[in-house]
This record gives C-alpha cells, sequence and structure tokens, in this order.
C-alpha cells in the first residue's frame, strides 16, 4: 500500500502504467484514501481499511496485489512442515463432490496438515459469549474481520473501546497450530480475504502466521498443476471441527455460533458491506443507539464477497447455497469442548485508536483553490462526484491535503480546453470551415464570415456547395484521412485559396 510520502511497499496498489485518471477507484472508496499525484492513483497506507474495493472496480485492471505463493511453493520444496488453514467460505468457493476433495487438493500441492480456520473461530466464539454475557462494555464489536476493525480503529476511533479484545479466527488457529506442530512449521492461511494478508503482518502478532493464499490465487495453482477436484479422492481434515465455527463466513454466522435462542442481554445486530457498517458505526458514535452487539463485516455478503474469492462467475447466491448445505452437514460442537493446547494459549488482542489526523483549510483556502478550478460563485459548484469526490468543496479540502490535483475536475477542464478551442478558432488568420458527411456547414469562424460575406446563422446546416464547389471535400473523404492541397481562384468573392482539408472520421466531419 502507499504511503504519504509515495507509492511503498505493502499488500496492494495501482500499477503505474495503466492509470487512466477515470478515477472509479476514488469515487469507489469510502474512505477516500487514494491519491492522485501527477496523475497516478496511488493508496495512502494509514489512510487504507485494507477492503480492496478500489483494485477490483479498476477497468484497467491497474492492481499490484502482494502474492506469498512463490514462498509457499520454496517452503514445500525445501521440505518445510507446511500447514493450511482453510477459512470454511472454501466450500462455496471451489465445486466439487465432497468436501474431503479439497483436503486432497492441498496435499497433493505439498501441503503438510490441511485444517479448518473453523477450529480457531469456536475458540473465538468463546470469548465473544463471554463478552457477552459479562457486560462490561455498553457495545461490543466483532473483529473477526480486519477491515472492519481498521475503519472502526481510524474512522471511528472512539468506538475502538468497542472492539472484542480477542484476536480473529485466523489467527487463534495460527497460535493453535504453532503450538501443536512447532513454532518452526509454516502456517499458511487460505480463504477469501486479501485484508488477511495485512492482517498477518501486524508487528503484534509477527510470526503467527507465514503466509496468506487467497482462494482465487489458489484456483489458479490448481489449475497450472492440472489438478481437478472432482477427480480426487476425498481425504479428511487433519483436525475435526463443528457447525458453529464453519458458520462464520455466512452473514449472522458468528452469532449462530455462539448464541441459545434468547439468551442475549444486548440488541444483536449484523450489518454487512461498507456503507451499512459506516452508518451504523456513525448512529453509535452519536450516541443514538446503546447496548448493541454488532457482527461486522465490510465486504458484502459477508466473508462469501469476500475480494479474494475465485473469479469464475458463479453467483453469490450459489456460493452461500455451498457454504450452506456444508455447514448443515456437520455436528454441533458439544458443550464444554475445549482444544487440548486452547488453555495454555492467549488468545487477547489490543485495539488502539487510530484516528486520521487531516489539516482543515480556512474557508479563504478553500475558495482560493475553487477559483483555481473555475469555481467562482456557488453556481459553478457542479457537484458531479467525476472527481471522485462528492462536492466541489470536499474536492478542494483534497486538494489543499495533497490528496488530489486541480486538473481532477473534468467540467473545469473541459470548459478550460473550449475556451482555448473558441479563442483559436474565433482569432485564427485561417478560413476554418467544417462540414459533416454530407457536406452541410457545421462550424464556420469570424475570418470565413468576411471573406465569404456570409454569416456563420445564415449558412450552418446548408450545404457547402452554396458557397463553392464541394467536389474537393469529396475527395478528401476518398483519400481516408490524407491531406488535400490545392490552391484555386474565386473570382466571385474576390480570392485566391490555399485549401488544405483533412477528413476526420471518428468525428464524421
Amino acid at each position: 500500500m502507499g504511503g504519504e510520502g509515495g507509492i511503498a511497499l505493502s499488500v496492494f496498489n495501482f500499477s503505474k502504467a495503466n492509470c487512466q485518471n477515470c478515477y472509479k477507484c476514488l469515487r469507489t472508496c469510502p474512505v477516500k484514501a487514494i491519491k492522485i499525484k501527477d496523475e497516478q492513483a496511488e493508496i495512502v497506507e494509514e489512510r487504507c481499511i485494507d477492503c480492496g474495493q478500489c483494485l477490483i472496480v479498476c477497468p484497467q485492471h491497474a492492481r499490484e496485489i502482494k502474492s506469498d505463493l512463490a514462498e509457499i511453493k520454496e517452503a514445500i520444496a525445501n521440505r518445510k512442515r507446511v500447514i493450511a488453514s482453510v477459512a470454511p467460505s472454501f466450500a462455496g468457493a471451489f465445486e466439487m463432490d465432497h468436501a474431503g476433495q479439497f483436503v486432497a487438493a492441498l496435499k497433493t500441492l505439498g501441503f503438510y496438515i490441511v485444517e479448518e480456520t473453523a477450529v480457531g473461530a469456536e475458540v473465538v466464539a468463546k470469548f465473544y459469549k463471554r463478552y457477552m454475557e459479562e457486560q462490561r462494555m455498553d457495545n461490543i464489536i466483532t473483529t473477526s474481520c480486519p477491515a472492519t476493525n481498521y475503519l472502526v480503529q481510524k474512522y471511528f476511533p472512539s468506538l475502538s473501546k468497542y472492539l472484542t479484545p480477542v484476536v480473529s479466527p485466523m489467527l487463534a488457529h495460527g497460535k493453535l497450530m504453532k503450538h501443536e506442530y512447532g513454532m518452526e512449521s509454516y502456517v499458511v492461511f487460505i480463504g477469501p480475504c486479501i485484508a488477511k494478508k495485512e492482517e498477518a503482518m501486524e508487528f503484534e502478532h509477527e510470526g503467527i502466521i507465514n503466509a496468506v493464499l487467497t482462494f482465487d490465487e489458489l484456483s489458479k495453482w490448481l489449475k497450472e498443476e492440472k489438478i481437478v477436484l472432482r477427480d480426487l479422492k476425498p481425504q479428511d481434515f487433519d483436525k475435526k471441527s463443528y457447525r458453529g465455527g464453519s458458520g462464520f463466513p455466512l452473514r449472522g454466522g458468528v452469532f449462530e455460533s455462539f448464541l441459545e435462542q434468547g439468551e442475549s442481554p444486548y440488541e444483536m445486530i449484523h450489518v454487512d458491506g461498507i456503507k451499512e457498517c459506516m452508518e451504523l458505526f456513525r448512529t453509535i458514535e452519536e450516541g443514538k443507539i446503546h447496548h448493541v452487539y454488532v457482527e461486522a463485516n465490510v465486504c458484502d455478503g459477508s466473508c462469501i464477497g469476500g475480494l479474494g474469492m475465485p473469479q469464475d462467475g458463479d453467483s453469490s447466491f450459489q456460493k452461500k447455497k455451498r457454504i450452506e448445505d456444508y455447514v448443515k452437514q456437520k455436528e454441533k460442537k458439544p458443550p464444554f469442548f475445549s482444544y487440548p493446547s486452547e488453555g495454555s494459549i492467549h488468545f487477547s488482542k489490543v485495539f488502539f485508536e487510530k484516528p486520521i489526523v487531516k489539516k482543515q483549510a480556512s474557508e479563504e483556502e478553500i475558495d482560493m483553490i475553487l477559483r483555481k478550478m473555475g469555481k467562482y460563485e456557488a453556481i459553478d459548484e457542479l457537484n458531479c462526484s467525476a472527481c471522485g469526490y462528492n462536492t466541489c468543496r470536499e474536492k478542494a479540502q483534497a486538494v489543499f491535503e495533497g490528496m488530489a490535483e486541480i486538473n481532477m475536475c473534468l467540467p473545469h477542464m473541459r470548459n478550460k480546453a473550449e475556451r482555448l478551442t473558441n479563442v483559436i478558432f474565433e482569432n485564427t488568420p485561417n478560413i476554418i470551415i467544417i462540414v459533416d458527411e454530407e457536406m452541410h456547414i457545421k462550424e464556420f469562424n469570424p475570418k470565413a464570415e468576411k471573406a465569404f460575406n456570409a454569416r456563420a446563422i445564415d449558412v450552418k446546416n446548408k450545404p457547402i456547395s452554396i458557397l463553392m464547389d464541394d467536389s474537393c471535400f469529396y475527395k478528401a473523404k476518398e483519400m481516408k484521412g490524407k491531406l488535400i492541397n490545392e490552391k484555386k481562384a474565386y473570382p466571385q468573392y474576390d480570392l485566391v485559396l490555399q485549401k488544405s482539408i483533412l477528413y476526420l472520421k471518428e468525428q464524421n466531419v
């Protein structure tokens, strides 16, 4: 991701070569964490919540996402103990006849141990239940989705105290596996989430997850190795998981993992999608609702809508149905069940406020920037959002912060170009006549009016033949873009003209 000082290393950013100034990424970014510099988009790490929406909408596919695949292959080749923690949404990401075929595929690729991240989810669910029962917090927000955590910490920092102080299922499972199989084991999380790549690199949990592979990356790897899931003999996961943990990817699945009907002292709310999350967090921040337990996920449809899902055209409904069918056939976790090493591991996590500090421009500074954008009066502020910002004043503030450039205002640049064109058209010493493909006059500049003693308003949309022989124009059209030069006298106008005629096919003139 990019830092304020320029493009940096981390998880993802835009490719410099392909940016086409369409600003679609900026329009999509809910927190405006994209900086436009020298007409190039770059992600500002300090402001980013790792939702990845900007990369998905880029029409030029100008995206670079950090991949750990080469390191994973190297670890396997070096005979390290490579262990897979598989997000339960795998059941929706891949078509197969039996979940065990997915396990068999990973074993074929060289994974030594294959477990479901649902094991970690079951541990996390106990903590969620405990915090619900203790009622020490006015509101509680689940912390399984790293992008949601970043959203709260950066843009709703006062709500950070409501983030459940427990690690995500990925980290919980990683801790369990490192404890059981040794710290030297190489743990790979495989799932639908791009933000997990950033979460795995967080300093306080460094070394728990060695690599992150999205389902999309895995799908391409399987195709590269010519491995077809339905051709494989099913194998069991190396550790059994249960219905509650496997249901985490489904909307409301986190609550279902630890709630019995009617037992919660909180009002349970589940939200997915960034806009819905932001709306709810804003409402809590304003003190308009209290004593709510929030299951939040920034992806539409929860983890099923994760941007690391295979891009194979399957609808979210198909994926959801496959996960639901998979979860239904699993056993419910026995009461008071614990994994052997669970009691000796710390699963707590501290969430700090990381507010985005912005220097606010004064009204005078905003007005000055607006004037540079050609906005002299309120009526000039179109608020068209073409630049990616909701209003012209919001864009001016972004320019002040160094996040945007003056020339991102498309109406302003168009008007500027048109004004320049008009100045040239009106003041050139040359006669300029533009005709359409039917040889009807479309433009007629002042020099032409004087030369032919005719007003533009009188000759527009009439055949050029009323003024001169039109054969030279037909000849130019036949030459398909080659410039026609010819000299000809027009005694009736007391003129000798050196004519340069060019057919512009794309413009039909």
